[in-house]
């Protein structure tokens, strides 16, 4: 299966290199021109235009920074899809603007799934991510042997859309979760304790998380850099709101998380690192939220293995 790789970005550029280090044959396309150098040396093939690569590979994946970049480049695809063809969509996106634009791949004879992932870019680096798939269960098939190379646990969640849903969904938790936790560290920093022992503390308990787990220890080693950054964080967090609106579910803490990160935004910068929102609490408090022993990045320890389907209990 020739596959194609639109858009090398933090989590793009490391799914790619999954394809690449398991001998996937990979076209690869990206605005930043260094991006696509990079893949060419790790074994891609210049895929030249979105146009041109719908017409040569039988998958094309696209891992954009928002619906509109996925419309653009879907809009250069369509003509030249045909039966046989796959779109996989792996940004975190609209689920009405994916199920659109999917429309118009299959009345073009093509086929198409929602494939969102969810773990971090360490984990995205490693091939040991988790993949949410929506799509009708013979186009899951046809590229479940893509999916076990991409992540470790892929997901088949329903129909199309369906996995974008899901991905909003995760992406409002982990956002209110770093902020919850971004308070419980500051007011132990305040209570006199010490951060390395709360962090154990937190590991061990009914608190613990993925979050924690990750980006607690950016968060005390100063480094502060998870790679996703606050406006990626409030397109996500956004769509999970237009969810619950679009629903008539009357929620009371998403729309604080929104105000919170909009005034992150406005501190640091639009496109400041999501962990940085513990310096809000720094400057208000004039305590330093630090730690020693904590990495300066995330590595992913777990190795690389093969990838499975995970199926729901019924």
């Amino acid at each position: 299966m020739k596959a194609g790789f639109i858009g090398l970005g933090n989590v793009g550029g490391k799914l790619c290199g999954s394809l690449l280090r398991n001998n996937v044959d990979v076209q690869v396309y990206d605005l930043n021109v260094e991006f696509i150098a990079e893949k060419l040396s790790e074994g891609a093939c210049d895929g030249g235009t979105p146009a041109q690569m719908m017409q040569e590979c039988d998958v094309i994946i696209t891992c954009l920074p928002s619906p509109a970049a996925s419309v653009d480049v879907l809009a250069q695809m369509l003509p030249h899809i045909r039966p046989g063809k796959i779109w996989m969509e792996m940004s975190t996106t609209d689920e009405a603007e994916v199920r659109r634009i999917a429309k118009e791949v299959i009345a073009a004879g093509g086929a198409a799934a929602d494939c969102p992932v969810s773990g971090g870019c360490h984990r995205a680096d490693t091939g040991n991510i988790s993949i949410y798939a929506g799509c009708d269960r013979e186009t899951f098939e046809s590229i479940l042997p893509l999916l076990t190379i991409l992540g470790r646990r892929v997901l088949h969640t329903g129909p199309l859309g369906s996995a974008s849903v899901l991905k909003v969904m995760t992406n409002y938790l982990a956002t209110a979760n770093l902020l919850t936790l971004c308070e419980a560290l500051t007011v132990m920093k305040a209570a006199g304790m010490d951060l390395a022992t709360t962090f154990e503390a937190i590991s061990i308990s009914s608190g613990t998380s993925f979050v924690h787990e990750t980006e607690s220890q950016l968060i005390l080693s100063g480094a502060r850099d998870v790679n996703f950054t606050m406006d990626l964080v409030q397109k996500d967090i956004g769509l999970f709101q237009k969810l619950a609106d679009l629903h008539d579910v009357p929620l009371e803490i998403s729309p604080l998380v929104i105000a919170m990160m909009r005034d992150g935004q406005a501190r640091y910068g639009e496109r400041a690192q999501s962990d940085r929102m513990i310096e809000r609490l720094e400057e208000a408090t004039g305590l330093d939220v630090r730690a020693e022993g904590f990495p300066k990045e995330l590595i992913d320890e777990e190795p690389e293995a093969h990838g499975y389907e995970v199926t729901p209990a019924r």
